[in-house]
């Protein structure tokens, strides 16, 4: 049982709820059914979300395959810590300024490099294995 990845996934996928939510909030708000009606503040928080649902998966699927692949648990929950906090910055990022902030930098950056890091990590440890 992937027992590390399994405690990222609960708390990001409670996240993508937090994040849904508030869209659904402001589509009441501003009574949009579909798009964003021109709204910033809706806008912000659809791509907020979409943001995450974009990169969260693969984030979660590498960190999942590491922990199969027997990387040790320290490893594992700085990664996955790393994931939640590089989401939580992008997600607060785009909260707080329609433009370019330094939580949608840091965080956008944070997964980039996270997403590398995990999949050469990845490659070191399963190539060796195949031949």
């Amino acid at each position: 049982m992937p027992i590390i990845t399994s405690l990222y996934a609960a708390v990001l996928a409670l996240l993508l709820i937090v994040l849904a939510m508030r869209v659904v909030a402001a589509r009441r708000s501003f009574r949009v059914g579909l798009g964003t009606g021109g709204h910033a503040q809706l806008e912000s928080r659809v791509r907020a979300h979409g943001n995450a649902i974009e990169y969260v998966p693969m984030l979660l699927l590498l960190l999942l395959l590491l922990e199969a692949c027997g990387l040790r648990a320290m490893w594992l929950h700085v990664l996955g810590i790393g994931i939640v906090v590089s989401r939580l910055l992008h997600a607060h990022g785009l909260a707080r300024s329609h433009a370019t902030s330094f939580g949608r930098f840091a965080g956008a950056g944070l997964s980039f490099l996270l997403m590398v890091v995990m999949a050469i990590v990845l490659l070191v440890l399963v190539l060796p294995r195949m031949f």
